[in-house]
């Protein structure tokens, strides 16, 4: 740490989110996954850096809940106070000797921003690592900064929830409750089913087990659509009228989509689906919560590209500025006008979805419309009739 930094204050600033050694946060955890999504690496983390180790308070692809602060690349991160780039962990000779580039996870790429909360306490950093040597371009860096931003209002609002549960607001422990049980259900089903699934990449790539591929792709596809209906009903169920907290900082909603289609690719390949994105060079400014905008674009997609038909197309348009919104145009069967007033129910599926036994629990876009909902914003679906497709629409407050 730089000499302008209290470490004894930034620790225990740190410790007062009560985070470390604790359930990892949904939210956070769902932060890293659209991390890596953007930066196309296998593993991202929310690093929280203690006296002595970094604590991974939220985690893709990563190995292990904590590792010694010795070893730690966002503790670099965190010193120099910007984002920094490592293209190739072997030839940087800060790096190379850690025992996570010479043995697992075997770092090769990394790239983090530092993680700086409301009072100015730098905490730790939000890192995209690759196990290949690759560059990163401004773009990316940027977006990480971004991302720190996001964590950063989370860690306060989780914070701020815990001290008001300190006080006895019976409403702030009901929703402590909810998220501890929601981390908890999540760790334990993630935790199993990443290991599986990590296990069937290795298998994928081993050409000498080529033939039993056709085997374990359906295991993959099954092992990720059984994540996505846990973290719907997860999302879907709660209760009505409880507050969804959201953190509000300037976004890209270009960004945004690119991060949601990413999910959402081997869906679209599977059903032969083209989905038409905006211009990666264009900007639509916004101000919204990164993480919660990108759930809600997923579902939309996600919708989109199951009730078009292959060889179909999906197209996606952004609008920054005084009207930001994100809309998503599919070429499908359509939605009949007795049907649209209930499309954002929960647990509603119209009888297109029933007879052709689309995948799902009916839980999309009522789960659109509680993030935008507590965006301030709405949710609109449109459709000129049966044959002629659907438009669904994410309007921010302007």
């Amino acid at each position: 740490m730089t000499a302008m930094v209290d470490e004894g204050a930034r620790v225990a600033a740190l410790r007062s989110y009560g985070l470390l050694d604790a359930p990892r946060p949904v939210v956070l955890d769902e932060l890293t996954r659209l991390a890596a999504s953007i930066a196309g690496t296998p593993m991202s983390v929310v690093t929280l850096v203690d006296a002595e180790r970094q604590w991974f308070a939220g985690r893709t692809g990563f190995p292990g809940e904590q590792a010694a602060r010795d070893v730690s690349f966002c503790a670099h991160t965190m010193a120099a106070g910007r984002p920094i780039a490592v293209p190739d962990a072997t030839r940087d000779p800060r790096f190379a000797g850690f025992a996570t580039v010479t043995g697992d996870p075997h770092i090769r790429f990394y790239a983090g921003a530092p993680l700086v909360d409301e009072d100015g306490h730098p905490l730790g950093a939000v890192c995209v690592i690759d196990d290949r040597p690759r560059e990163a371009g401004d773009r990316l860096l940027d977006d990480l900064a971004m991302l720190a931003g996001q964590a950063a209002g989370h860690l306060a609002a989780i914070r701020s929830r815990r001290l008001l549960a300190e006080l006895g607001d019976e409403l702030a422990r009901a929703g402590q409750r909810e998220d501890d049980l929601v981390a908890a259900i999540s760790h334990e089903l993630r935790t199993p089913v990443a290991t599986i699934q990590g296990y069937l990449e290795i298998l994928t790539d081993d050409d000498a087990l080529a033939a039993y591929r056709p085997i374990v792709e359906p295991i993959q596809r099954n092992g990720e659509r059984l994540v996505q209906m846990v973290d719907h009903l997860l999302a879907g169920s709660r209760p009505a009228g409880a507050p969804l907290a959201v953190h509000r900082s300037p976004v890209d909603l270009a960004t945004v989509v690119q991060a949601a289609a990413v999910s959402c690719a081997p869906l679209a390949a599977r059903g032969r689906v083209t989905v038409e994105l905006p211009d990666p060079g264009a900007s639509a400014p916004a101000v919204a919560d990164f993480t919660r905008l990108c759930q809600a674009t997923g579902h939309l997609l996600r919708n989109a590209i199951q009730h078009t038909p292959p060889g179909g197309r999906v197209t996606v348009r952004v609008t920054g500025g005084g009207t930001p919104a994100i809309e998503v145009t599919d070429s499908g069967a359509g939605i009949p006008a007795a049907e649209l007033p209930y499309v954002c129910d929960r647990f509603y599926r119209g009888r297109h979805s029933r007879v052709q036994a689309v995948a799902g629990v009916g839980l999309g876009l009522s789960i659109a419309q509680q993030v935008m909902a507590a965006h301030g914003g709405s949710v609109s679906v449109t459709s000129p009739g049966a044959g002629a497709g659907t438009t669904a629409r994410l309007q921010l407050p302007g």
